[in-house]
């Protein structure tokens, strides 16, 4: 039942929002997001370490098709709900002295969104998934277009363009493997692990599935909506996709592809790979000469994504819990990028990193969580980002050195740009524009103090963490094995 109370309660809490007077929406959607996170503790206390599915729920919903109401919560899940509900109320409290027009009307699409997440993570049923996948988008295009910036439509177009059609790839190869369980045929997760399927079948549904996650990742080249999106969503817009939208691309790869089309993975994992590093060099190289700081954090996200997927097709069990703790640690540490980029801009109404300097000396605070946030992203030890890296790398190099010596340039460059920004956007003498900048206001220092407790703990104590998910992660690869011993 907790995990049904974990799907539904941020949708079911929505016409609250409805009840309350205007002023009042935005701390009633921050109290549905505390009472979800609740609930993810309460859950968190009770979950065991084991590599199955727990708290299951499975009854039919449309019996005649085959499709049930499938849903459980192993490692992986947990670890990308306790992402998405620690997320949220941050999420919300990022809005808090943010002018909207229609509040109550925005806060409802970003309760919504938290439904569809925790849905995606918790579905065991293909179809269902699919149905949170498709949720998901919903509100954020509605978030896009009617609250982003000036370019809104025509990026909000490409955005949904670009996932609708990974989408409708991947739901072809979810009906494809439908009618390969035996009658009556069924979308339960544990009839498609079971077939066998020939390596031509596996090959063809390889690509199905993984096009449609690599462009939620987004993965090069199917990568060409993020910038633009980022760039024109609203902040809280921004922070959903950042932090758990590109997740869900990651999670579908560990959950949908590798335990299900072993011989595809064998036959296509050194594309794969090399469309990751591709994307870490190519991402770091365009995120160097950015002059906008917003996109250069959206560039940097594609690279640091890259070498995720990258690890995780090493096909070990350092690159799978490299690849599952780093998804973790770059929708933490972007979360928290992001919202430096937006504080700047709601002081300064400009994004140009030419056009700033000298903040530190107006926001002494701000400049510490951006540093610390900048160190978890190029991944200095102690910080969440090394411990993720590290395991992605030892993973990678199991599997090929010259692969780990390219991918590793990423972190040469990463920290180029990364240091270059901090410098040129902190540091220095102000101007004539930033020399009116003003110190952060108590809802920021939550959000990023908050961002920031998560980036040290993750990196001095990942044990915990590494812990929910290795059972499930190892399960993966030994089904994953047997199978292709059965071949």
């Amino acid at each position: 039942m907790i995990t049904a109370i974990l799907i539904f309660w941020p949708l079911a809490s929505i016409p609250l929002l409805y009840l309350v007077r205007k002023e009042q929406v935005k701390t009633a959607a921050l109290l549905s997001t505390l009472v979800e996170l609740a609930f993810t503790l309460v859950m968190l206390g009770q979950f065991q370490l084991i590599p199955d599915a727990q708290f299951l729920m499975d009854y039919w919903w449309i019996e005649s098709l085959g499709i049930s109401f499938k849903v459980g919560i192993d490692g992986i899940s947990l670890l990308m709900i306790l992402l998405t509900n620690f997320l949220m109320p941050l999420v919300v409290i990022s809005s808090m002295n943010r002018t909207q027009n229609h509040v109550r009307h925005y806060h409802a699409m970003i309760l919504a969104t938290q439904t569809a997440f925790v849905g995606v993570f918790a579905a065991l049923d293909a179809f269902l998934f699919y149905i949170f996948w498709e949720l998901a988008l919903i509100p954020m295009y509605f978030i896009s277009l009617f609250w982003g910036k000036e370019r809104r439509i025509p990026v909000t177009f490409k955005f949904f363009l670009y996932t609708l059609a990974g989408s409708l790839v991947m739901l072809v190869a979810f009906i494809y493997l439908y009618f390969q369980t035996p009658a009556p045929h069924t979308f339960d997760i544990d009839a498609f692990k079971n077939l066998r399927l020939s390596a031509t079948e596996q090959s063809l549904l390889f690509w199905g599935l993984f096009i449609g996650f690599a462009i939620k990742v987004p993965l090069f080249p199917v990568h060409g909506w993020l910038p633009d999106t980022h760039t024109e969503a609203p902040t809280q817009g921004t922070l959903l996709l950042a932090g758990v939208m590109l997740k869900m691309g990651i999670y579908g790869i560990l959950r949908w592809v590798l335990p299900i089309v072993p011989e595809g993975v064998i036959a296509w994992k050194n594309w794969a790979i090399v469309m990751g590093i591709i994307g870490i060099i190519y991402a770091s190289c365009i995120a160097i000469v950015q002059k906008d700081f917003k996109r250069l954090i959206a560039f940097s996200s594609i690279g640091h994504l890259g070498l995720t997927i990258a690890g995780m097709f090493a096909l070990n069990i350092q690159g799978l819990q490299g690849s599952l703790l780093q998804a973790v640690n770059h929708g933490i540490t972007s979360v928290g990028l992001f919202f430096v980029a937006d504080i700047i801009y709601e002081r300064m109404h400009t994004r140009e990193i030419a056009r700033l300097g000298g903040i530190v000396h107006k926001a002494p605070r701000m400049s510490v969580f951006f540093m610390i946030m900048l160190l978890g992203s190029i991944a200095l030890p102690l910080t969440n980002g090394f411990v993720g890296e590290l395991l992605l790398f030892l993973g990678l190099f199991q599997y090929s050195p010259v692969f780990t010596g390219v991918a590793g340039l990423g972190i040469i460059l990463g920290a180029v740009y990364m240091l270059r920004s901090y410098q040129k956007v902190m540091l220095g003498e102000t101007n004539t524009l930033t020399a009116t900048f003003t110190d952060m206001l108590f809802s920021e220092k939550v959000v990023l103090g908050a961002l920031a407790v998560a980036v040290f703990w993750i990196g001095i104590h990942p044990n915990p963490l590494l812990g929910f998910a290795e059972p499930s992660l190892q399960q993966i690869l030994d089904h994953y094995h047997s199978l292709l011993t059965l071949k």
